[in-house]
C-alpha cells in the first residue's frame, strides 16, 4: 500500500520523536516501503538577519544535522530497512511540503506535540502539514 514514506525529525527534539519513528519502521517493514528520513534546518527567514552569522554557517549547519541525523536513524531504525537521509533548509512545513512532492511520497509519518493555545492561533507545523499534503499524512501524538 505504501511505497515511499516520508519521515520529519525534529533534531533538537529528537528524543521526543520515538514513537513517530517506531510506526514508521513498522509501516516500512510492513509494507516493504523505503523509509525517507528528514530534517530541516530553519533559515534566516529576512536576509538582513542572515548577515549577523559566519559565512558558511548554513553549509556547516547542514553537515552537522546530516550527520546527528544519520546517528539517531542508526540507533532507532532496525537493519534491513532502506533509508534514506534528506537535510533540507528553509521554513520547516513548506519544506517537508516540497521534499514530499519530490520523493512522491504516499505517506508523511510525523510526531507532534499536544496543541497549546498558540497553536491554535498560529498553527504548529504537522496542522500546516496535514491541510496542504498531497498525500497521507499520519500524525503520531506524543505525551
Amino acid at each position: 500500500m505504501y511505497r515511499n514514506i516520508l519521515l520529519p525529525i525534529d533534531l533538537p527534539h529528537k528524543e521526543s520523536q520515538t514513537k513517530a519513528v517506531a510506526v514508521a519502521c513498522e509501516l516500512a517493514a510492513t509494507f516493504g516501503a523505503k523509509l525517507n528520513a528528514m530534517t530541516v534546518v530553519p533559515d534566516f527567514g529576512m536576509t538582513i538577519v542572515g548577515g549577523y552569522f559566519p559565512k558558511g554557517y548554513e553549509e556547516k549547519a547542514a553537515k552537522e544535522a546530516s550527520a546527528i541525523l544519520h546517528d539517531y536513524i542508526r540507533a532507532h531504525v532496525p537493519a534491513g530497512l532502506e533509508v534514506r537521509h534528506i537535510v533540507a533548509n528553509g521554513t520547516i512545513y513548506s519544506e517537508i511540503l516540497r521534499i514530499a512532492t519530490e520523493i512522491e511520497a504516499d505517506l508523511i509519518i510525523m510526531f507532534s506535540h499536544r496543541p497549546e493555545l498558540r497553536d491554535y492561533l498560529l498553527g504548529p507545523n504537522a496542522a500546516r502539514v496535514v491541510r496542504h499534503a498531497d498525500c497521507s499524512v499520519l500524525v503520531v501524538r506524543g505525551d
